[in-house]
C-alpha cells in the first residue's frame, strides 16, 4: 500500500493514522483458526482440572473465553505475544504461533511502517492481544489494561528510557469492529513540541492528572481488518466495552534497526532490510525459540522492571 501526501502529513503533525482493510483476509483467517485451536485446547484443560462447569461444545470463542473470566481463568497470558512484565518463571505462558509471525511480518503491514520510520525494520517486543470482555460482564474492581479500559498514556512513556530517542511506531490491529460503543481506541492530536508527559503507576501507568483535557479525544472507530498508527509520543486510550460482545485486536510496535527497543531483555527481530535482506527473520519457529530462550534466561535473574514511572511522585499524589 502506497501512503498518499495527506496521509503522511497527517502522520507527521497530528500524530495517528487510520488505515482500514490493511491486513489481508487469509491471515485473518489463520489468526482466528490458530487462537481458536489454542483457545480449545486450554478450555479443555480447565474443564479437566474442573475450573470451569460448561462443556466447550456448548460455546464458541467468546463464550468460552467469558466462561474463563468468570472461572477466574487467566486466558490472556496464554494467549499472549510477549512474556508478562512481573517475574517470569520457566513454564511461563506465551503464544508466537505461525499466523502470529505471518501478521508480524506481513508484507502491506510492513509496507505502511516502511513509510512512516523508514526501510530498516524492526519487531519490537513490546507486543500483546487484547480480548475485552463487554463491561457488564467485567468484576467489581477489574483494572488490567487488556481486559477493561485503557488508562491515557504514551507508547514512548511505558517503554524503558533508554528508547526515548528510538524512531517507532505502534501498529493496533482490529480483529474485531473496534466501533465507539466497543472501546474502540481515543487519541490526542499531537501538538507541536509534543513531549513525554508525566505518568502515574497506579493500577495501570497513565498520564498524570491534570495533564490532558480529555474533552479534545477523537474516537478512532477502525472494522475488522484495518488499523491504526500511533506515534510514540501521540498520547491515546479506550474506554469499556458497553456492548455484547468481545473486543479482539493486536498492539504491536516496530522501531528502526539498531537502537534500543525499551524493553532490551526481551527478543526483537529485523523484519524488514532493504540494505541487507539475509537479515530478515523467516521462520516462526526461530522467533518462538528466541522467547522461549528469553524466557529460560529471565527465570534465572532478578525481576526486570519495565517501568520507569511511581506512584508516589509528587504529579501523582
Amino acid at each position: 500500500m502506497i501512503l498518499n501526501s495527506d496521509q503522511t502529513k497527517k502522520f507527521e503533525t497530528e500524530g495517528y493514522l487510520v488505515i482500514p482493510d490493511l491486513m489481508p483476509a487469509n491471515i485473518c483467517g489463520q489468526l482466528n483458526t490458530e487462537y481458536t485451536d489454542l483457545l480449545n485446547g486450554l478450555y479443555e484443560g480447565w474443564i479437566a482440572e474442573g475450573l470451569v462447569q460448561i462443556p466447550g461444545g456448548k460455546l464458541d470463542f467468546c463464550g468460552k473465553l467469558l466462561s474463563a473470566y468468570q472461572a477466574g481463568c487467566d486466558y490472556f497470558q496464554p494467549m499472549d505475544i510477549s512474556l508478562l512484565g512481573d517475574r517470569i518463571m520457566a513454564d511461563a505462558p506465551f503464544h508466537i504461533g505461525p499466523a502470529v509471525f505471518n501478521m508480524l511480518t506481513a508484507v502491506p503491514l510492513l509496507d505502511v511502517v516502511e513509510q512512516l520510520i523508514g526501510p530498516q525494520l524492526t519487531s519490537n517486543p513490546i507486543q500483546h492481544v487484547r480480548l475485552k470482555p463487554p463491561a457488564a460482564k467485567l468484576n467489581l474492581g477489574e483494572v488490567r489494561a487488556h481486559i477493561t479500559a485503557t488508562d491515557w498514556h504514551q507508547d514512548c512513556a511505558v517503554a524503558l528510557e533508554d528508547a526515548d530517542q528510538t524512531n517507532m511506531v505502534t501498529v493496533w490491529l482490529a480483529m474485531t469492529d473496534a466501533t465507539v460503543e466497543n472501546v474502540c481506541l481515543q487519541v490526542q492530536s499531537q501538538i507541536s513540541g509534543q513531549t513525554i508527559l508525566p505518568h502515574c503507576a497506579r493500577n495501570q501507568t497513565g498520564i498524570a492528572d491534570d495533564f490532558l483535557n480529555e474533552s479534545s479525544a477523537v474516537p478512532l472507530p477502525v472494522k475488522a481488518g484495518g488499523a491504526v498508527f500511533f506515534h510514540p509520543l501521540t498520547p491515546h486510550a479506550s474506554l469499556t466495552n458497553i456492548i455484547g460482545g468481545f473486543r479482539w485486536s493486536f498492539d504491536i510496535r516496530f522501531n528502526v534497526t539498531d537502537p534500543p527497543t525499551g524493553r532490551s531483555h526481551f527478543p526483537d527481530f529485523v523484519v524488514r532490510s532493504r540494505a541487507y535482506p539475509e537479515t530478515e527473520l523467516s521462520d516462526w519457529r526461530a522467533c518462538k525459540a528466541q522467547w522461549e530462550e528469553a524466557r529460560a534466561r529471565l527465570a534465572a535473574v532478578p525481576h526486570i522492571d519495565i517501568h520507569r514511572w511511581s506512584a508516589d511522585t509528587p504529579h501523582c499524589a
